[in-house]
């Protein structure tokens, strides 16, 4: 079901990238309703428009905390356009249909993230945007919401494309985007006031994934890999290896350079597991360490390191058949020597912010809990004789390692080199046995 756009109502706190929204909507005749900064930038812009305090014979009160809460807003935003009753009420209260809502969100956990005064963090919490975002949505039928600066450009072209009009399926699409924000933003404030902090990505944007775990399953990716990625080479991440990615990325920043004397740590994994992992002077010798503690396991790995890859190491990569790469940076002769395979997927990393919660579904509910971060302080020592520096360090390592196998698991490490390893059983016996 096409439906043109003839009004549109927006208020937005970050405007970058509203202006291409303007220029399409007043070529296509649209009438523009907005408040405050909004109506300002867009009248700077040229463009006329209308205040809805014209609306609801209300000025913005209380310090800008009540604006556009007025059956007068949010009637032209539910209003059935198929219900006669609706329309009958709508023009006897005069209230204009409202087809288009593009509202953003106060940014609540960016001030979390940059002050203590709760009183400013307070006034970061909307209440007008979440209710005009999700009156939108639900009435979706017969009105576009947009509810991030991220989906503007889709916005654009399908104005640009379809003179003003979309269709019903585009409209479904915004208002399940615009669901996803608001459940991310009760989810901060909820947080906040309970004292945890939880990184949702649901307001980020949705990737389809050719197929899940398994080729008969869907599935998606929420996020942005860009933040934490420069893909230098090779084909789409799969499913698979996101998860043996993610694997990858826990473990390598558990080894910043300077937690290894500014030497270099390799490791290789399996199905999230780690099946060899070693910390050397150089990064080839990193390698060849790592490689040593498994090579056949290795076979169809995912690779990372904390340095950068040079020419020699990539040789000695290329030698075996892996799906990742990831490092900090590459040398240009390692990238040309690795790049010869067109499905290799290198991948250089950034200095990002990961979650530092973890989520697992089950049953009818999601579990969340604090990464660990190990609780070296409490060790105490048990082996009837006090333990030598190089041994502490071992026990860190294997400690560090035994924490990225799966349970039962046990890792046996020699100079910082796993060199043994049982993981996954049932019985701790049959780790150990596994392992030696």
């Amino acid at each position: 079901m096409q439906k043109k756009i003839q009004s549109a109502l927006i208020s937005v706190f970050y405007k970058d990238g509203l202006e291409k929204i303007v220029d399409q909507l007043q070529k296509n005749g649209v009438t523009i309703y907005s408040t405050g900064g909004t109506q300002g930038f867009i009248e700077k812009l040229g463009v006329k428009c209308v205040p809805v305090e014209s609306l609801t014979s209300y000025p913005s009160i209380l310090g800008g905390r009540v604006k556009t809460l007025h059956p007068s807003v949010f009637g032209g935003i539910l209003g059935k356009r198929n219900d006669d009753t609706h329309l009958a009420e709508m023009k006897q209260y005069n209230i204009p249909e409202m087809d288009l809502v593009i509202v953003d969100l106060y940014p609540f956990e960016e001030t979390v993230a940059s002050t203590d005064d709760e009183n400013l963090i307070i006034e970061k919490i909307d209440i007008g945007g979440p209710s005009m975002i999700r009156a939108a949505a639900k009435n979706h039928r017969d009105v576009v919401v947009v509810a991030a600066k991220n989906d503007y450009q889709l916005l654009v072209d399908i104005l640009e494309a379809q003179a003003g009009e979309t269709s019903l399926e585009q409209r479904r699409t915004f208002a399940i985007k615009a669901f996803d924000v608001c459940t991310a933003y009760d989810t901060a404030i909820s947080s906040y006031f309970n004292n945890i902090s939880i990184q949702t990505p649901f307001n980020k944007e949705k990737k389809a994934l050719r197929y899940g775990e398994n080729p008969h399953q869907p599935a998606s990716f929420f996020g942005n890999l860009e933040e934490v990625f420069n893909q230098l080479h090779g084909k789409e991440l799969s499913y698979n290896n996101l998860v043996d990615t993610d694997a990858a990325v826990q473990i390598i920043k558990e080894f910043p350079a300077a937690a290894v004397g500014g030497g270099a740590v390799f490791a290789i994994i399996k199905h999230t597991n780690v099946c060899g992992v070693a910390a050397r002077n150089s990064v080839k010798e990193s390698w060849d360490a790592a490689l040593a503690g498994d090579p056949e396991s290795a076979f169809g790995g995912v690779l990372v390191c904390n340095a950068t890859i040079d020419a020699a190491t990539a040789t000695a990569i290329s030698e075996i058949f892996f799906e990742v790469l990831i490092a900090p940076a590459f040398d240009e002769a390692a990238l040309q020597i690795l790049q010869s395979k067109k499905n290799r997927i290198l991948l250089q990393m950034k200095l990002a912010d990961l979650p530092s919660m973890q989520y697992k579904s089950l049953l009818n509910g999601v579990l969340v809990q604090q990464n660990d971060e190990g609780n070296y302080a409490e060790w105490k020592e048990s082996g009837g004789r006090e333990t030598t520096a190089e041994e502490k360090e071992d026990l860190i390592f294997s400690n560090i390692i035994c924490k990225h196998l799966k349970s039962n698991a046990i890792a046996l490490v020699k100079n910082k080199q796993l060199i043994g390893k049982g993981c996954g059983q049932t019985s701790r016996i049959d780790a150990l046995r596994h392992a030696i």
